[in-house]
């Protein structure tokens, strides 16, 4: 008697494995794209100090790691969100969101840490350095190296912060591809046998 394969579910699974092992080759792709990246901000703290960029940039572009100095000329937001202090105590780094001119983006500025996320923080702007980190909200921000008073040290921006899982990701996808086509071919083996009987 002859086997017949189903054309639908056949071509349905072809694609379906075609797509998951096309997107285990593009997270190839992503892991070696972020591990230079990494290798790239790894270098970022022997370069020399740049002025905090305050013109919209690519992602690809932002100075992460980089050693910056900026001006704040009014602060026009503050927000206390989840940090370490530098000896990896857990608490709220306190952010500032600052004027820097009539264009670009602004600056966002981690002045310091506290255990307290309503921490009275008496600043009002003025000249600032430290290492540019990334930022949920902003994308980057300066990460002051000496906070205001009230606030001690923020921890400095850290790559481990930067996740780069995209090589277990690829696996998980080629798992997939792998799984759905035994599960099919032991699906056409069951219908086989069941024809046959």
């Amino acid at each position: 008697m002859k086997r017949g394969i189903p054309v639908v579910t056949s071509t349905v699974v072809v694609l379906a494995v075609a797509m998951m092992i096309s997107l285990g080759v593009w997270q190839l792709h992503r892991a070696r794209w972020k591990e230079a990246l990494l290798t790239k901000y790894a270098q970022a703290d022997r370069l020399p100090t740049i002025n905090f960029p305050t013109i919209p940039l690519q992602d690809a572009d932002l100075p992460l790691f980089r050693h910056a100095t900026g001006v704040c000329l009014r602060v026009i937001g503050h927000r206390a969100v989840a940090g370490e202090n530098r000896n990896g105590e857990p608490g709220y780094v306190h952010i500032v969101d600052c004027s820097t001119g009539a264009e670009g983006p602004g600056m966002s500025v981690e002045l310091g840490w506290s255990n307290d996320p309503n921490a009275k923080v008496n600043w009002t702007g003025g000249p600032v350095s430290g290492v540019i980190g990334p930022d949920r909200l902003m994308r980057m921000r300066l990460v002051a190296t000496t906070p205001p008073p009230g606030l001690q040290p923020s921890a400095p921006p850290s790559l481990q912060a930067i996740p780069n899982n995209h090589r277990s990701y690829a696996i998980q996808w080629f798992a997939f591809a792998f799984i759905a086509g035994v599960i099919y071919v032991l699906a056409l083996r069951r219908k086989w046998k069941d024809e046959a009987e």
